[in-house]
């Protein structure tokens, strides 16, 4: 496994395993990496013979008061599982490295980015869009693979690709959860014993959720009033929101028709907590 820490010395590594006919698999990752990762690379290696992995804690991202000096950076145990796990490159860079002086150009999504979680981190796709489009750059895969957790996320760099006719697939692989459904997460870290416990009432909401719709009712209001009361029950959660919007355009609906996304965030003590899960209305 190959370590590089510049963008010259990635381009040159992909160049040659271009050049040998292998198809670039990439996983961009802030690090701290958990099972939910390497659900990723193993996705990026069935599809791909050259795989990629970014570590990189954005600084862009990240809002005024948010957890960017607090956020894990365990390298060596980053380099480890992507050692286990047959990655062939990791790219490591410094915030000098993606960002040598002030930056005037960024990648700003409209729409896809004003619901959910853009009503509580402004800024935050901004610095998301444009710093994927920086790695797609250097990295120039044939695909790349996100978690279904963040599906805003995914949704808004789908839309960038398509939008700026970038080269590549964008694969959204599912979200992989801990025993009692909690979403994995480099911040589950933040959470004391007692704050994990609580967590799991996020995914009791969303199969609450599922349930409902599964039962046949369409009102959107009343889903999500009895996942709020499910979230309600345990006194050390703050509700961001809770919503139901259409899978694809992130818009509110108030009746459940087609595919339709309902998403969850929260904060539990230092951590923020999003989790999600898609539902086809048509599909029962």
């Amino acid at each position: 496994m190959e370590v590089a820490k510049t963008t010259e010395s990635v381009r040159a590594l992909v160049k040659t395993a271009r050049g040998q006919g292998k198809r670039i698999g990439f996983v961009p990752t802030m690090g701290a990496l958990h099972i939910g990762h390497v659900s990723l690379i193993e996705a990026a290696k069935q599809h791909a013979n050259f795989v990629v992995v970014s570590i990189f804690v954005n600084p862009t991202q990240f809002g005024v008061g948010e957890d960017f000096e607090k956020y894990p950076r365990p390298i060596e145990h980053d380099l480890e599982i992507c050692r286990e796990q047959g990655v062939d490159l990791v790219f490591a860079p410094t915030p000098a490295e993606m960002y040598p002086g002030e930056n005037f150009t960024w990648v700003t999504v409209e729409k896809l980015t004003e619901p959910l979680c853009g009503q509580f981190r402004p800024g935050h796709f901004r610095g998301v869009a444009t710093v994927c489009a920086k790695l797609f750059n250097i990295v120039q895969p044939d695909a790349a693979f996100f978690g279904q957790k963040d599906a805003q996320q995914a949704v808004v760099i789908k839309r960038m690709v398509a939008d700026l006719n970038m080269p590549l697939e964008i694969v959204v692989c599912p979200t992989v959860r801990e025993p009692d459904g909690l979403a994995m997460s480099s911040r589950n870290q933040y959470l004391s014993p007692s704050r994990r416990k609580d967590a799991a009432y996020i995914y009791k909401s969303l199969q609450k959720c599922r349930q409902m719709i599964d039962a046949g009712i369409t009102d959107t209001g009343k889903i999500i009033a009895e996942m709020r009361k499910i979230l309600s029950q345990v006194p050390a959660i703050k509700i961001e929101y809770v919503s139901i919007v259409d899978a694809e355009t992130l818009q509110s609906v108030d009746r459940i028709a087609g595919k339709v996304l309902a998403a969850v965030a929260v904060r539990l003590g230092p951590a923020r907590l999003i989790d999600n899960i898609l539902m086809d209305a048509k599909k029962k």
